[in-house]
């Protein structure tokens, strides 16, 4: 009879065959096309935007936006959001680009890696809201259409640093756990060393927040920027403890990296909002357009203005009255004066008998 103890050895032997020892970090991170380099980080973050456009699109069109709506307004958040990112990530890691030995001119080399998700959401967002104002839509609906497909560009974004190998977590004996290329080992690492895999921990984390996000709003009707919020609330969440257990160098205050600051103030400002939104607004607004009567898909047979509809036709016959064209409009006017007319000559009929009479006595 087989004891319990060989049973769980054989278990747990086959358990660790399924599961890889760990995980292999790929052998480059740029490929030539002829004299022009291609490379890794720069196409996930160029493929995560075509889908994160491509979910938004779905997602404003199912809201009753306008598909072409969307490609106008990336026209402007994109851009924003590099610049936006890149700014940041040189803000909170300045000694590779101003400290002893750094080049301040990589400091614009995007396509080497080195997009802080804060800035490129904040600046993005400011480039969304222009598009939005000039495509007379709201921002608030915008941004709720876009939030989980931001969360997929990021989890897209992450294989990036998993070819740069770069930004990965602390040693780790995990089965699971990071190889790193000898030119790539942190100072004072062996070679060999394993290191929580942070890139997939956040692309996973994405992913399943992007799922929480879709049914949250199909649940609930989400509207006036709720999806928003809530995405930064998901977000912040697991962008706390992943960014614990990264051991890139960053600027650190009071102890904890910049970033768990950013992380755990923009959660709670997330809760703040979300709370207030919620009581606000519980359902989600009618129409995604700052003027719904201009919306290009409205149908023209359905309005109860002045220019559309049987119920706005009759609206402007009663108020058009005496200035309609053709003699309609006098027609009740001049019905009237002669039924006054008549009235009187009755009148005056009536009386001259009574005047006779009163003569002749």
């Amino acid at each position: 009879m087989t004891s319990l103890p060989s049973v769980a050895l054989d278990a747990a032997a086959s358990l660790h065959a399924l599961v890889p020892a760990s995980i292999p970090s790929p052998p480059q991170h740029t490929w030539h096309i002829g004299i022009f380099p291609l490379r890794a980080y720069a196409l996930a973050i160029l493929v995560g935007i075509a889908v994160a456009v491509w979910i938004t699109t779905k997602r404003w069109v199912a809201r009753g936006g306008v598909a072409d709506d969307v490609l106008e307004i990336s026209f402007w958040a994109v851009p924003f959001g590099i610049v936006g990112g890149r700014i940041y990530h040189v803000i909170s890691s300045p000694d590779a680009y101003f400290g002893p030995g750094g080049d301040p001119v990589r400091a614009l080399y995007v396509w080497e890696g080195g997009l802080g998700i804060w800035g490129a959401v904040a600046l993005g967002a400011l480039g969304a809201w222009i598009g939005c104002r000039r495509m007379g839509v709201r921002f608030t609906s915008f941004a709720d259409a876009v939030a989980p497909a931001l969360l997929v560009a990021q989890a897209i974004g992450r294989l990036g640093n998993w070819f740069n190998q770069e930004l990965f977590g602390s040693p780790t004996t995990l089965p699971w756990g990071l190889e790193i290329a000898p030119q790539y080992l942190p100072e004072g690492y062996d070679v060999g060393t394993l290191f929580h895999p942070t890139f997939l921990y956040e692309l996973l984390w994405n992913l399943a927040m992007a799922g929480v996000l879709v049914y949250l709003d199909r649940r609930f009707k989400l509207g006036h920027g709720r999806v928003f919020w809530a995405y930064v609330l998901l977000y912040t969440l697991g962008r706390v403890w992943i960014e614990m257990l990264r051991i890139d160098t960053a600027e650190h205050v009071l102890g904890l990296r910049l970033n768990v600051w950013t992380s755990i103030l923009l959660g709670l400002a997330a809760l703040v909002v979300s709370v207030l939104l919620a009581r606000r607004f519980p359902e989600r607004e009618p129409s995604v357009r700052l003027r719904p009567e201009l919306d290009p898909d409205a149908d023209p047979g359905s309005g109860s203005g002045p220019e559309t509809g049987s119920e706005g036709k009759a609206t402007v016959t009663s108020e058009v009255g005496e200035t309609s064209s053709g003699s309609a409009g006098d027609e009740p006017e001049d019905k009237a004066a002669g039924d006054a007319a008549e009235q009187d000559e009755k009148t005056a009929r009536a009386a001259e008998p009574d005047k006779g009479a009163d003569a002749r006595t």
